[in-house]
């Protein structure tokens, strides 16, 4: 019986499932940069003045350079440089950077700081093609140009891995302040790609992203996702990304099992107002203003049509029903559904790395 470890939050959980019942293995290309390339391209950024780090999302890839930047301070003898990091995020970082080195909550409402450097990992978008730190700045500290953003979308359902209208707009926001940053992609064995400058270019960075698409013959009935790290699980609405890299290689009625933890909720205030009543996805299309996780409510309704979404996740039963999501109690339950309702022999596509990766038609 092959065993096959899933991301699942901070965790791994095993998958078991029967080798007749597993659908061959899709093989995405790989590469990752060496030691001397990444601190090469980290020679950009000047660490002889004082530098606060903004730790957009916290990644093995994001300590890494963590690492790598720690090192030259030691070397020429600068200061380390501050970090500044989501509260859900504090703990983890601070458990695993040196006592000298000052960490603090990201509160700042406005970027007047030019001594900021954001640093994130990109993956893709369903929205804005790619999440970039171009996008984020924007949903952070624009939320009256995301409804423009939102309006300029390539359609009611999402296109990641695309150079779509509303990336444009996150890198005309970002452009207007003057912030710099070292935006990465990477994959579970390592760095993938690495820029350092200002947000509105690094962001080109994305299309390495490209290299860990695989393609398809057939679209598959069944599948099984991980986002692959616990940063791209901690919330529902952040999670779905990773059906959306995959919803156009499932066959009419398949079936898209999601495996993410979603320790921190929901994440989207559009989704709590569903959930009690307050909003349709249709009524969201037209919206005069724009709320967090709208596009991805709006997404999931019209892939639903299609497709059928469950969820593993430690999320209230009432509230993945309300959504239109199957619930299933754990990865176990996900395998003995799978098996109960589309039968012994039905073969399933694994997705170990879903934020990650995409898959397009051959």
């Amino acid at each position: 019986m092959p065993e096959i470890w899933l991301n699942y939050g901070k965790n791994e959980v095993v998958l078991d499932i029967m080798a007749e019942n597993l659908d061959e293995k899709i093989e995405f290309e790989q590469p990752v940069l060496d030691d001397s390339t990444i601190n090469e391209n980290l020679e950009g950024l000047d660490l002889s003045k004082p530098t606060e780090i903004v730790i957009q999302n916290y990644t093995p890839a994001v300590q890494k350079i963590l690492g790598k930047l720690y090192e030259k301070c030691d070397i020429k003898s600068f200061s380390k440089p501050k970090l500044l990091v989501d509260k859900t995020n504090l703990p983890q970082i601070k458990a695993n950077n040196p006592d000298t080195v000052s960490i603090n909550e990201f509160e700042e409402q406005e970027l007047s700081n030019s001594n900021l450097v954001f640093l994130g990992e990109v993956q893709f978008d369903g929205l804005f093609g790619y999440e970039t730190i171009s996008t984020r700045i924007l949903r952070k500290f624009g939320a009256e140009k995301m409804l423009e953003a939102f309006s300029h979308r390539s359609g009611d359902t999402p296109n990641p891995g695309t150079d779509t209208p509303s990336m444009n707009d996150a890198k005309k926001f970002a452009d207007t302040f003057e912030v710099s940053c070292i935006e990465l992609t990477a994959n579970k064995k390592g760095i993938s790609g690495l820029q350092v400058g200002h947000p509105s270019k690094t962001s080109s960075i994305s299309q390495t992203l490209l290299k860990s698409t695989g393609t398809f013959e057939e679209k598959f009935r069944t599948m099984i996702v991980s986002t692959g790290k616990d940063a791209s699980n901690q919330t529902l609405s952040s999670s779905l990304n990773s059906v959306w890299n995959f919803y156009t290689s499932i066959k009419n009625q398949g079936l898209i099992i999601l495996v993410a933890e979603c320790m921190g909720g929901l994440g989207s205030e559009t989704f709590q107002k569903l959930i009690d009543g307050r909003i349709t996805p249709e009524k969201i299309k037209n919206a005069s203003k724009y709320e967090d996780g709208m596009e991805n409510l709006m997404y999931m309704s019209e892939v639903q049509k299609n497709s059928q979404i469950a969820l593993a996740s430690i999320l209230p039963e009432l509230y993945v029903k309300k959504l239109g999501m199957i619930p299933l109690d754990g990865i176990k339950k996900s395998m003995d559904y799978i098996l109960k309702n589309q039968g012994p022999r039905q073969k399933v596509q694994v997705i170990e790395d879903g934020a990650r990766t995409m898959l397009r038609p051959n």
